[in-house]
């Protein structure tokens, strides 16, 4: 992933942006060269990418062991307009932009169909999901035969991390006025997800 300086991710800010976002795109490449993506819940775990596939998804029987792929995980993004900048009617020169957030996790991947294992992230995923809750559900309140058979359905993926790409693309390369105008323009947007690039863009710049 390109990423200017002035755009670069803090690495203290990655842990609580990947906690923030809990899941990510599965890219890799097959042995016919053409690439697969699924979008997959995750769990990180010491340096590892932890999730689980539908047995029915053909992806994971293209990866072979030690396979090399990457875990997208975005954030809301959101077009940023021209107009919204003061520089517009200082000079004019100013062009639309897109501004979005991202960590790429790079790194070798594994495939398990051992049943301890798929069963052990099911059941991390579901906590993770479920704890916040007031009554909430886990894998032990479903039969023990119906969730033996749930987990025959699925397999369980590992990606090694060995590569960190964070970037937050948030008008850091513009004057204090243009990100004002920028975040104002945001606010006025109809999308949720323009909102949401608003906050992300005062949390980082510091209005």
């Amino acid at each position: 992933m390109y990423v200017p300086h002035f755009n670069a991710m803090d690495d203290a800010a990655v842990r609580p942006f990947l906690e923030a976002h809990p899941a990510g795109h599965l890219v890799t490449v097959g042995p016919d060269g053409l690439p697969d993506v699924t979008l997959l819940p995750l769990v990180i775990d010491d340096g590892r990418v932890l999730a689980h596939f539908a047995r029915a998804n053909e992806h994971w029987r293209r990866i072979a062991p030690g396979t090399p792929g990457v875990v997208v995980v975005t954030a809301a993004d959101a077009y940023i307009s021209p107009s919204w900048y003061a520089s517009k009617a200082e000079h004019g020169r100013v062009v639309p932009t897109w501004n979005y957030s991202e960590v790429q996790l790079r790194g070798e991947v594994t495939v398990h169909e051992d049943a301890e294992w798929v069963h052990d992230i099911v059941t991390r995923l579901t906590e993770r999901h479920e704890a916040h809750r007031p009554d909430p559900w886990a894998v032990t309140d479903a039969p023990e035969r119906y969730v033996s058979g749930q987990l025959r359905a699925i397999v369980g993926v590992e990606v090694v991390v060995q590569e960190i790409s964070a970037k937050a693309k948030l008008s850091q390369n513009r004057s204090d006025a243009d990100r004002a105008g920028a975040i104002a323009g945001l606010e006025q947007e109809p999308a949720p997800a323009a909102h949401q690039v608003a906050d992300a863009m005062r949390a980082v710049l510091g209005h």
